[in-house]
């Protein structure tokens, strides 16, 4: 994968917009929250420009019910990745775009793991 560091971009913001829109239309009830994290979520930030998605939600293992709209989308669907608990999307092969990091409601030691700057106190 190349990675490349980037002066803040205003941008991330719409794209993380647009591409969580199209994950709450598959996720649909299933979804209780999605937030963007990671380094773009941070205005003024430097960063790789890779919006990081996380959709908090009911029950993880209806997650693997979505792969195939997930890859409709343009996602590879790598389940777990190596961190039990979590489905793992990501988009754009070397030169990725999007990252998704899903994980259930009560699953907060992990979601607290991943850099955030949105997840209100309440999840």
């Amino acid at each position: 994968m190349n990675v490349v560091v980037t002066e803040y971009n205003d941008n991330w913001k719409q794209k993380f917009s647009e591409e969580s829109q199209k994950i709450k239309d598959i996720f649909g009830n299933e979804l209780i929250d999605i937030h963007h994290i990671g380094s773009t979520s941070v205005p003024g930030l430097k960063a790789k420009s890779i919006i990081d998605i996380m959709p908090i939600v009911k029950d993880i293992k209806k997650i693997d019910s979505f792969n195939e709209q997930m890859t409709g989308l343009g996602y590879e669907c790598m389940g777990e990745l190596g961190m039990k608990g979590r489905r793992y999307f990501r988009k754009g092969g070397d030169n990725r775009t999007h990252q998704v990091h899903v994980f259930q409601v009560d699953n907060k030691e992990d979601m607290k793991r991943k850099p955030c700057k949105t997840i209100p106190e309440g999840h």
